[in-house]
């Protein structure tokens, strides 16, 4: 039991298990019926979230004569894809220092492929007239703390040279844009994040998907995939789908690939939102030009503001559970909200007072190098990708995209990428794995509380490429 104070958990009085994005919005779309009986398909697809969307939207677009089926367990995006924070970054590797610390001698082509796609994703959603409130406000990673500055001014020098468009804030500066006792300075991305309504994204793409022709069946769990020669039977509790090629987009979700799932856990992540702030509280921020925020921490929050005037509040706890269960009761937990309602308040206590009216949760696909990876299986027939870590409302344009080619057979500038080409390190087997996390994460934990420095066991992970970051 987290210990709060009981003049924090007040604002916590009106809270409501609810995802926000989902609150009565005159969007959603129809339901679709579930499979029934046998049917047959170019490109069968199993997961309806942003990466099965996005493979469909890609595929019919390359060859609109490609008949494309998409099946999905539950409701299209009922997964991470409908209950993230919104962040639709370009970064494809989970952030430029990780990316720059795994594929150095790819990163300049990597972070170019990263700004294109986040472009093909606005000119997407213009040119399907998605309308999910898509705001391109670039990003400020704050500084809570001094240590958290060293490297900054290093990393938009170098951010720069490959490209991105980054700038340095010193405490001033951050405090003229987002008033916050806490910054003592900053990086400005200036137009590498978007922001956007998840929810009406996934409806977006799949409104499109739907007028060029996919199919979509819903609540149809996959069991397991059949290999018949050049085809594979993907096999539903009353139905199948016999395809030519097969692309899992499974996120969280138990592989149908048995050799995938030693490189996947699940991890829940909690968000919270406030109530609408007033004027007068909108004027105790600033915050005027409304840019997603994330502060530098290894355990760290983002936050942004909604189109109602909200703040919506999460992050910081990554939880595991043993064994790496995903179960809907896991989506809500009272202590991570009193940890984040208390975070909150010591960030904004200009905002005391004021009252959060949504909480939930969501588990994140992550890996030991925190960003996609890929794979294929029976000569090709069915590919993968996983492991985006949460930062895959853009990465998943991308993670698609390179599915596709490598079920189509393409030899591509995304395929050549050893990003590509290499999975990372797999987790141990339970229990050792259990243990493996908790220890990272108490070592983790104290190097924020230590100005960042490592203990032996975050150096032995950093030197071996494991790791596990909240």
């Amino acid at each position: 039991m987290v210990t709060i104070d009981p003049l924090v958990l007040r604002h916590l009085a009106d809270l409501q298990p609810l995802l926000y994005w989902l609150d009565e919005d005159p969007l959603e779309p129809e339901s679709h019926s579930a499979l029934i009986g046998d049917v047959t398909t170019d490109l069968c697809i199993v997961g309806a979230g942003y990466t099965g969307l996005w493979t469909a939207l890609l595929a019919k677009e390359r060859n609109p004569e490609r008949e494309v089926v998409i099946i999905e367990q539950r409701e299209t995006g009922a997964g991470a894809s409908g209950r993230n924070g919104g962040f639709c970054n370009s970064s494809l590797t989970h952030g430029f220092v990780n990316g720059y610390a795994r594929f150095k001698g790819e990163m300049e082509t990597i972070e170019r492929l990263g700004r294109e796609n986040l472009d093909q994703i606005e000119e997407t959603i213009k040119r399907y007239k998605i309308n999910c409130n898509w705001e391109r406000t670039g990003e400020l990673r704050v500084a809570v703390a001094p240590w958290q500055l060293e490297g900054m001014k290093e990393e938009a020098a170098l951010r720069n040279l490959y490209g991105d468009n980054v700038e340095f804030l010193t405490q001033q500066e951050i405090q003229a844009r987002v008033k916050s006792p806490k910054y003592v300075g900053a990086l400005f991305d200036h137009d590498g994040t978007a922001l956007v309504d998840p929810a009406r994204l996934v409806w977006g793409l799949e409104k499109a998907c739907l007028s060029l022709g996919v199919k979509i069946y819903e609540n149809s769990k996959v069991d397991w995939l059949e290999y018949m020669g050049d085809e594979v039977i993907v096999h539903s509790s009353y139905g199948t789908i016999k395809a030519k090629k097969v692309a899992l987009a499974t996120n969280v979700f138990k592989s149908l690939i048995r050799s995938a799932r030693k490189y996947v856990i699940p991890v829940y992540d909690y968000q919270l939102v406030t109530e609408p702030l007033t004027p007068a509280q909108r004027e105790s921020i600033g915050w005027k030009d409304r840019e997603g925020i994330s502060d530098a921490g290894n355990q760290f929050h983002y936050y942004r503001l909604t189109q109602e005037g909200c703040i919506l509040w999460g992050g910081y706890e990554a939880i595991y559970n043993f064994r790496g269960k995903v179960r809907q009761e896991y989506e809500f937990s009272a202590d991570t909200y009193a940890t984040l309602a208390d975070n909150f308040l010591k960030t904004f206590p200009q905002l005391e007072g004021i009252s959060f009216t949504h909480g939930w949760g969501g588990a994140i696909d992550t890996c030991t190098r925190f960003a996609p990876f890929w794979g294929t299986s029976h000569s090709g027939r069915v590919a993968y990708v996983m492991g985006y870590t949460g930062l895959g409302v853009g990465a998943t344009r991308f993670g698609a995209a390179t599915m596709l080619d490598l079920l189509d057979g393409l030899d591509t500038e995304r395929t050549q990428l050893k990003m590509v080409r290499k999975k990372p390190l797999p987790f141990p087997p339970e229990p050792l794995r259990y243990l493996f996390i908790l220890i990272t994460q108490w070592s983790i934990n104290r190097a924020d509380e230590h100005e960042g420095r490592r203990n032996l066991w975050l150096k032995l992970l950093d030197r071996v490429g494991l790791g596990f970051d909240s």
